[in-house]
């Protein structure tokens, strides 16, 4: 049997680049590896389908797997995850806490984007901030009028309108036209950035360290979702899909603890390797359903609280049943 040609698109990360360089092979996949912006590849998956297989927004694809209309079946391959504590922007010479955020303008690209879920529950949860406290303005970072990818309704106390045409929301921020800013993506400032702008968090990666030690959850960004008609027709491609793309991961952490040459250029990898795990245990980044059930339940809880999905789904429903189980010798 001639391997399956399948087009593959995702970020380009070094738990992915083992499958492009043919470090890690695909069981029975010829694949075009395509090394995108997860932005375009969200774009175009959710639009026009462009790819067989891809990396996909959490949120987006919860979108229209309430809706009933996902074209993708997803896998627990996490390709991107983050704590968004440091995508929290503000007037500085107006904004001093989370709370002071209430009443206010905050600008994002979109309403339903991943990172946006996420830092909306954190501010609700350990802030008291609900999403219906802010006015919501909506708009590229760097680029004016950038849509929602999918479509959303979102609810009545929620308050949010589109930015004045022709301009961004980082650009909003600078002129003090609004009064935050929540993005995956740091404002676009220019060179030397804004005296009266800067993080909500003084220290995001230690705030950040503190809400995993409480809650336990290190937020999932993307998954990796495979088109659901290559599915019907190879029922074997998600087993083989996850296998390769888990020991590309296993690869890309276990060359983290080279320090001999560093693989990344980076100083000081081993201590924040040793930190990780030390924090969040040697699996820190963990494949597979079981792993991260407790962290995708939080998420379809908010999710369907923000008003983006219009089910509460259930995190059975986001994957491939042959998913769930993989071969040990």
């Amino acid at each position: 049997m001639n391997p399956l040609a399948l087009s593959i698109a995702v970020g380009d990360y070094d738990r992915t680049r083992p499958l492009a360089s043919g470090a890690v092979r695909i069981d029975g996949v010829d694949p075009l590896m395509i090394f995108l912006t997860p932005e375009e590849i969200f774009f175009r998956a959710f639009r026009s389908q462009d790819f067989d297989v891809c990396e996909l927004s959490l949120s987006s694809y919860c979108v229209k797997m309430a809706n009933g209309d996902s074209p993708y079946v997803g896998m627990p391959a996490f390709l991107s995850r983050a704590f968004r504590h440091n995508g929290l922007y503000v007037r500085t010479d107006r904004i001093k806490t989370p709370q002071d955020l209430k009443g206010k303008k905050v600008g994002v690209p979109e309403y339903q984007i991943t990172a946006n879920v996420w830092a909306r529950a954190m501010l609700e949860e350990d802030y008291g901030v609900k999403p219906s406290d802010i006015r919501w303005v909506r708009g590229g970072v760097s680029q004016p009028g950038r849509p929602e990818r999918v479509a959303v309704s979102l609810p009545a106390d929620i308050h949010i309108e589109d930015a004045p045409e022709g301009t961004t929301i980082s650009s909003l921020l600078a002129a003090g036209e609004i009064d935050g800013f929540m993005a995956q993506k740091v404002p676009a400032l220019g060179p030397g950035g804004h005296p009266h702008v800067g993080r909500l968090f003084a220290d995001p990666a230690e705030t950040a360290k503190d809400y995993f030690s409480r809650t336990g959850l290190f937020p999932i960004m993307h998954l990796l979702g495979v088109r659901r008609t290559l599915v019907d027709k190879h029922p074997w491609l998600p087993t083989a899909l996850l296998k390769a793309f888990t020991a590309a991961k296993e690869l890309a952490v276990g060359a983290l603890t080279e320090t001999g040459t560093n693989k990344a250029t980076l100083p000081f990898i081993e201590q924040s390797l040793e930190q990780a795990r030390a924090l969040m245990g040697n699996d820190f980044w963990p494949y597979g359903v079981d792993a991260n059930r407790k962290t995708l339940d939080a998420f379809l809880h908010h999710h369907h609280a923000q008003g983006l999905s219009k089910r509460r789904l259930s995190v059975d429903e986001l994957f491939h049943p042959s998913t769930y189980e993989t071969f040990k010798s």
